[in-house]
């Protein structure tokens, strides 16, 4: 078992719409097992976002934030927050791992657009506008008072962020699980099986779109074994 003075950093890419604060239920909880955690704000979303605001910005967010961090770390990278780290992560000498929970774990080339098979907008300025029912995609199988708490706390998501296109894949040199949502409301359990097909190994979990937040000491428990059962430096 790694010591907890020697596991790695978890860095959290958090999802579009959603905001560090999301996380943490699940930073306390892996705090409890030894883990320092950072969640960086990623800048395409935000209460009033800035009509540019792209995922390669985000990626910037996460590539400083590795450097600025001793010693291993491990990515983890919830829905959206997938894209950014594959981008954002590519030649980072510290990063030993990554996790992909329900996220797009999208190759050179890919955007969201194009994986989904839909035209890319020929204006990508504003904001993509959140589905009709927040609270059966992404906190079906959470608590109400813990999902009114989520719901209240979701932001406006620039629409540049789900176009712009990946250029370097992380995953392709750095070892990654894949955590599929089986019962997932938000991206179809399907489609992330075809992304978990990219990944080093993949798991698939009974649950929805939001594991963190309907059970963190559980995930907190998975995330602790995945990572210390993976290799702690490159």
């Amino acid at each position: 078992m790694t010591r907890p003075e020697s596991r790695p950093t978890l860095v959290i890419a958090h999802g579009a719409w959603h905001q560090p604060a999301s996380w943490a239920a699940t930073c306390d909880a892996v705090a409890e097992r030894g883990y320092r955690t950072r969640v960086p704000a990623l800048p395409s979303a935000g209460k009033n976002p800035a009509p540019t605001a792209s995922m390669y910005d985000d990626a910037e967010v996460i590539r400083h934030e590795l450097s600025e961090i001793d010693g291993p770390v491990v990515v983890l990278a919830h829905s959206y927050g997938g894209i950014p780290v594959t981008e954002g992560v590519a030649g980072a000498t510290n990063v030993s791992h990554l996790v992909y929970l329900a996220a797009y774990m999208l190759d050179a080339g890919e955007s969201m657009y194009s994986f989904h098979g839909m035209e890319t907008p020929s204006d990508t300025s504003g904001t993509f506008p959140l589905m009709e029912n927040p609270r059966e995609a992404f906190y079906h199988d959470v608590a109400d008072e813990l999902a009114d708490q989520a719901l209240g706390q979701l932001v406006e998501q620039s629409l540049r962020s789900f176009a712009d296109t990946v250029t370097t894949a992380a995953w392709q040199d750095i070892s990654s699980t894949y955590l599929v949502c089986g019962d997932d409301r938000s991206i179809p359990p399907a489609l992330q099986q075809t992304m978990a097909a990219r990944a080093t190994a993949s798991r698939t979990l009974d649950t929805g779109h939001s594991p963190y937040l309907a059970a963190p000491q559980r995930f907190a428990a998975l995330i602790d074994e995945i990572i210390q059962s993976a290799p702690v430096a490159r």
